[in-house]
């Protein structure tokens, strides 16, 4: 029997939701979704369980991250709920769900958590620099590892956990039966939709915003694997400082329009954006181009005299890293993909 939480709308709504009990179950969001089909209700089903405050089926459901938000339910609800809102506050909610640190609830639902958690990153960045008696050769060759090692323990110790809580409420707490061989067969689907998001292209009107962020994906690992083993900034390679000029170009640019899209507001996405939607691109465009300006200074000679701009170019690499990638947006890629994934199993399972 299904267990009802009455405090559920209250909560959802700190992670963003609007009044999505004014929903009638007219059915408009479903016929209105290019994603719902005869065994599909877009995003019908979920404004339901939202409202009945069924959080057990809300935790085991894919379906919040198989939306990629176009906005069309929002603009034709007659009643203005926002079920596109509330599809993005429940993947807000599933990720802190699934964070075994609890840190992703309190960042999402508390600015000044996620403020204060900013300056103490930053803080103890300039403390390393300090302590590294501001010698920019040592600061630099402390940044490198710190971003490998960084990489290696947020995936280890909280993005694999936290994918494996995933899995347990989607799959193994319904009690599905999946064949070994199935999670084989179907690991093309998960790294073709982890770097392709193919399935937004079955969004009506969402080909540009797709391919945009299609592009944003390549250039983000690009100069993640140009900066992290190819060591951009010690590199003397004519390719690889080219390849690192490229792709830090890239990131910067098109989160540029992203970050003015936010601005301008005109689509139902960018209407409501939550802090959390805002660092995530606001850091990248920042890491972009802070990291084109210290190779460039580098490669002018100059960055003796501008310590400054690798120290800030740190900071925000380890914001982004400790804080933004494990318990902000950055994870809803991660956990979209294995969504797909895990939406493969069940079809071949029992």
């Amino acid at each position: 029997m299904a267990k009802v939480n009455p405090k559920f709308s209250a909560e959802i709504k700190k992670y963003g939701a609007d009044d999505f009990s004014a929903c009638f179950n007219c059915g408009t969001c479903t016929a209105t979704c290019s994603l719902s089909d005869e065994k599909t209700s877009f995003p019908r089903e979920m404004v339901r369980y939202s409202a009945l405050g069924l959080e057990s089926e809300i935790t085991s459901s894919l379906k919040p991250w198989q939306c990629y938000y176009c906005g069309e339910c929002s603009t034709d609800c007659p009643r203005k709920a926002n079920p596109g809102e509330l599809m993005m506050s429940l993947r807000r909610w599933l990720t802190a769900k699934y964070d075994w640190t609890g840190l992703s609830g309190i960042l999402y639902k508390s600015f000044a958590a996620l403020l204060i958690s900013m300056v103490l990153v930053a803080v103890g960045v300039i403390a390393v620099a300090f302590a590294k008696d501001f010698k920019l050769e040592e600061i630099i060759h402390f940044g490198h590892y710190f971003e490998m090692y960084a990489i290696a323990g947020v995936f280890a110790l909280i993005l694999l956990p936290n994918i494996i809580r995933m899995w347990y409420f989607a799959v193994i707490k319904p009690g599905k039966k999946i064949p070994f061989k199935v999670y084989v067969s179907s690991m093309a689907d998960l790294f073709i939709h982890m770097f392709t998001q193919k399935r937004a292209l079955g969004c009506d009107n969402n080909q540009t915003r797709w391919f945009a962020h299609f592009i944003l994906v390549i250039g983000y690992l690009t100069l993640l694997f140009t900066t992290v083993f190819l060591d951009w900034f010690s590199s003397t390679s004519i390719f690889v400082v080219v390849l690192g000029y490229v792709v830090s170009a890239i990131v910067f640019v098109v989160t540029f329009f992203f970050v003015l899209s936010r601005v301008k507001r005109k689509t139902e996405a960018t209407k409501h954006s939550r802090p959390s939607d805002w660092m995530f691109v606001a850091w990248l465009f920042l890491m972009g181009i802070t990291a084109f300006a210290v190779r460039l200074f580098i490669d002018m000679d100059i960055l003796d005299m501008n310590l400054w701009l690798y120290i800030l170019h740190l900071i925000i690499l380890a914001q982004w890293a400790l804080i933004i990638v494990p318990f902000g947006k950055w994870t809803h890629f991660l956990y979209r993909s294995f969504a797909i994934y895990f939406e493969k199993l069940l079809e071949g399972g029992k």
